[in-house]
Order: C-alpha cells, then structure tokens, then sequence
C-alpha cells in the first residue's frame, strides 16, 4: 500500500536522519494533459536523467490519451520501483 500526505518538514528531517541507506531523490511536478493529471517524477542524485510520468486509473482498463511526450511503458519493470532505484540506481545501468 502506499499513503501520500502532507509531512511538516521537521517530522521530514528528523525522519531522514535516523534512514539507514541511500535515499531517493526526486521533484515530482504536476502535469494536466487531456482531463488527467500525471504526475512527473524527475529523478537527482544517483538516479539523475531518469525521468517517469503517472496517472492514477480508476480502473485498470481506462481509456487515456498518451501525451506526446510520454517514453516507453515501464510499469511491471522492476527497476523503476523506488526501492530498487535506492540500491541499484539508474546511473549504474
């Protein structure tokens, strides 16, 4: 499962200070294309030049119109879940 909600940002600091491990780093912007929001991920650090685009289905066979920017399909890649990203990031390939 994953839960996304606003973190004050001393609960944020004090939460990275005691992570054991690499850290995922990335600026997520907010793009409207079509009647949907993808949310657009580009990666730093290690996992810099990696760029991912999402939207959020309400159903796994809704229709969408793909923006002409959107790459190849990667979901069901192992690779792009954050915890692989975290251990064998995207510059190491």
């Amino acid at each position: 499962a994953e839960f996304e909600y606003a973190v004050p940002v001393a609960d944020a600091r004090a939460l990275l200070a005691i992570c054991d491990g690499p850290v995922v780093e990335k600026v997520r912007s907010l793009c409207p294309y079509e009647g949907m929001t993808w949310e657009v991920d580009e990666f730093l650090g290690a996992n810099a030049g990696l760029v991912l685009a999402e939207i959020e289905l309400d159903a796994e066979d809704q229709p969408f119109v793909r923006p002409p920017w959107l790459g190849a399909e990667v979901t069901g890649d192992a690779r792009f879940v954050n915890a692989n990203l975290a251990v064998r990031p995207f510059t190491s390939w």
